[in-house]
């Protein structure tokens, strides 16, 4: 059975016009002002306990913007820390980092948005990020190998290409981790810590 489709000529000459004008291009991701998308963000450390256990923790509230100069401003809520073990998770927040009196962490930093002014949708560009990171009201800088990929028109992902060392007692915490250190009944607990971090922007 044949079925004849008459006046096709228009449709298919719209068609045709669709594809030769090709995909339209993103707009640019210069001149705007970003916000971090907390539902898609993370943030993560692995702790060292008798010097061979290691186990990964991480942040489940993550907030911030990036403006449209490229001042970052990132603040981590110190009370959403996630240790897998409820216990843990209350030490954490009340000995270690005290949040009743240090609710969130900050980091700022500096980005030259020409970096990644002409990434297209799927390209990748990576830098080194000078920022400075406020824990325990005390600032110390840092440095972090990020690549930045455009995984949409109004989406960014920043993630970290290495871990970022956090020494404790940068942030005069060196004390509190030997109360958790008593507290779990371990003998050590290593004092650095490895961070990493994907952390997704939108528009």
């Amino acid at each position: 059975m044949i079925t004849i489709i008459r006046n096709a000529a228009p449709a298919a000459m719209l068609f045709l016009a669709a594809c030769s004008s090709g995909p339209a291009e993103p707009p640019a991701l210069t001149g705007d002002a970003w916000t971090v998308d907390d539902t898609a963000s993370k943030l993560s450390y692995v702790s060292i306990k008798q010097d061979q256990f290691a186990e990964t923790n991480s942040f489940e509230s993550v907030s911030g913007t990036l403006s449209a100069d490229g001042a970052a401003n990132i603040a981590i809520d110190l009370a959403s820390v996630s240790t897998g073990v409820d216990i843990r998770n209350e030490r954490m927040r009340d000995v270690f980092f005290v949040v009743a009196d240090n609710p969130t962490a900050n980091i700022t930093a500096q980005i030259d948005p020409s970096l990644f002014a002409k990434l297209g949708v799927g390209e990748s560009a990576s830098t080194v990020l000078d920022g400075t990171l406020s824990l325990n009201g005390i600032e110390a800088p840092f440095q972090a190998d990020v690549t930045v990929t455009r995984a949409g028109p109004d989406r960014v992902l920043a993630v970290s290409d290495k871990p970022v060392i956090v020494e404790a007692s940068q942030f005069e915490l060196a004390e509190r981790l030997t109360q958790l250190q008593e507290l779990a009944g371990l003998s050590s607990i290593t004092p650095t810590v490895p961070v990493t971090f994907s952390l997704v922007f939108k528009r």
